[in-house]
């Protein structure tokens, strides 16, 4: 088992920027990839950023060059600095830790609000 918990969420003007954390409750070494999702209402998760212990990174084509994932291992903990924060960012963010054997894991959700 693996628990998540997010922070960092808030409300921010436009071109702002905001940085999510989520902290797990057990090492990295034993986590294949850690990432960071995103629902809009009405809309269907979806991915923003990854991490895989290897260190490879990807993001949405809709956040390059604005969000940056990354992770501090002896914190266990992962964090998506968000930047240049547009209306449409708007959503609730969830950390996801994926082990190849056990699957996927899920935080509690963190609400992001970009208005102003």
């Amino acid at each position: 088992q693996v628990q998540l918990v997010e922070s960092g969420g808030g409300l921010v003007q436009p071109g702002g920027s905001l940085r999510l954390s989520c902290a797990a409750s057990r090492s990295f070494f034993s986590i294949n990839a850690m990432a960071w999702y995103r629902q809009a209402p009405g809309k269907q998760r979806e991915l923003v950023a990854a991490i895989t212990s290897g260190g490879s990174i990807s993001y949405a084509d809709s956040v390059k060059g604005r969000f940056t994932i990354s992770r501090d291992n002896a914190k266990n903990t992962v964090y998506l600095q968000m930047n240049s924060l547009r209306p449409e960012d708007t959503a609730v963010y969830y950390c996801n830790a994926y082990n190849r054997h056990e699957g996927d894991y899920w935080g509690q959700g963190t609400q992001v609000t970009v208005s102003s």
